[in-house]
């Protein structure tokens, strides 16, 4: 039986690089950084285990993972175009007061997509990291189970859409 998700990978194009942003502009913490050596035969040899998470949730880690770990030249190149492009959205990172958060973050080099903007579920911003990979950072509406349905949606307004 599955118990729980612990671990969500994002393709990064620099592994050192991505774990700088991850800790010093988004002050995530380090989990593991633990490279293979040469005993691991094959696919395992040199492979580097890179896991951050926000603090005080260590129980889900984020994987930092190169492109070309596990893929052939030609497939890695696709992906490093596809991440760089910002064509993978990555997740959603919850926040107390997502004004507050975003402030914080453009001040420590952040790029933004979207600033805040109330949406049916809550206050949304839009941010890529330092490889291209696409972060909603959300606050969320309290949720009671009265008048926050799916009919909220009706009438919300996402921004553009495609072609705008």
């Amino acid at each position: 039986m599955i118990t729980k998700l612990s671990h969500a990978g994002v393709f990064v194009l620099d592994q050192d690089e991505a774990k700088k942003f991850y800790t010093e502009k988004l002050g995530f913490e380090v989990r593991f950084d633990i490279t293979m050596g040469e005993e691991h035969e094959g696919a395992g040899a040199g492979f580097r285990w890179l896991t951050v998470s926000p603090p005080g949730q260590p129980d889900l880690q984020i994987i930092l993972s190169d492109t070309s770990m596990g893929h052939d030249p030609e497939t890695a190149k696709v992906l490093r175009d596809l991440v760089a492009k910002g064509a993978l959205g990555a997740g959603v990172l919850q926040t107390d007061d997502c004004h507050k958060t975003y402030r914080e973050l453009v001040e420590r080099g952040v790029t933004f997509l979207q600033e805040p903007a109330d949406r049916p579920y809550g206050i949304e911003a839009v941010f890529r990291d330092n490889s291209g990979n696409m972060f909603s950072l959300t606050q969320p509406k309290a949720f009671d189970g009265a008048g926050n349905d799916a009919s909220d949606f009706d009438s919300a307004d996402f921004g553009p859409k495609d072609g705008e």
